[in-house]
């Protein structure tokens, strides 16, 4: 393991893209923070985001894993173009001339794939921990560290998301197409559920259920929008006399459906691979 990952990470060291578009996103999500903690003026009024509990513990994890996964695209595309830079560069064909087997090929991709899932798990609960230790009205130890599963359930999607992507690029082998078939599949995931709800089964719950099954949607329901948690929505809800509740847990079958995917993409990566001839 730690062989193959000391050649990916030789590779990445070397390419240019893949600094900047990790840059970007830990970036991106870092000055997100912390302009939702800063106060300022508009048209004469002070806000301050923090103020509305977004970073108040333990909703931080869950708010910040929903907000860091929309930003998720950034490592997707690092992740596509090293397959496409696989294709376009041969290298692919002189590791494997090297010694280096297909199936130890789509390991070490796999390995950058959950090493970018692991750093940015910890990227965000470092974060997480620092803006909620300073603008959180709850510090005790208890509350802290409770509802810590959404980070667990960041690394599960973000695990999924990119093992996606890395069988997108064995699949088609520019990164251009395959972030392309990832637009195009979402759509097509969108079609399928609209379909369901409206025209064929015409009900919301029987859709839920056959949705949480599809690639996409699966690990779209692993961390679910924050928002209507928050105080002001409640308190807004309650005095419009509107229901807004909405089921937030992490639930293990839904973790369950998306590593079985992780699987599937990864599986069909080595087998796609082995059917070409190089």
């Amino acid at each position: 393991m730690l062989r193959l990952l000391t050649i990916e990470f030789q590779k990445l060291r070397y390419s240019r893209s893949a600094k900047v578009l990790s840059i970007i996103y830990f970036g991106l999500f870092t000055l997100i923070a912390l302009i939702a903690s800063i106060k300022f003026n508009l048209f004469g009024a002070e806000i301050h985001i923090a103020d509305q509990g977004i970073f108040n513990f333990p909703y931080i994890w869950h708010f910040n894993t929903y907000c860091a996964a929309l930003l998720k695209i950034f490592l997707a595309i690092v992740i596509v173009s090293l397959i496409s830079n696989e294709y376009s560069n041969r290298t692919l064909k002189q590791n494997l001339i090297d010694g280096l087997s297909k199936k130890e090929f789509i390991l070490s991709k796999f390995y950058v794939v959950a090493s970018f899932s692991l750093i940015s798990t910890v990227f965000i609960f470092i974060v997480s921990l620092i803006l909620g230790l300073i603008f959180s009205d709850y510090t005790e130890i208890g509350i802290i560290f409770s509802d810590l599963e959404y980070l667990l359930a960041y690394f599960v999607k973000l695990l999924g998301f990119f093992s996606f992507c890395l069988f997108l690029g064995v699949l088609v082998k520019r990164s251009a197409f395959a972030l392309g078939f990832l637009f195009v599949w979402w759509i097509f995931e969108s079609i399928i559920i609209g379909v369901l709800r409206f025209l064929i089964l015409k009900d919301a719950v029987t859709t839920e259920y056959i949705s949480q099954f599809l690639p996409l949607e699966s690990m779209a329901n692993l961390v679910k929008q924050p928002f209507t948690r928050l105080n002001i929505i409640q308190s807004a809800a309650n005095q419009l006399q509107t229901d807004v509740a909405f089921d937030y847990a992490v639930h293990w079958y839904q973790v369950i459906i998306v590593l079985g995917w992780t699987a599937i993409f990864i599986w069909g990566s080595l087998t796609l691979l082995k059917k070409r001839d190089l």
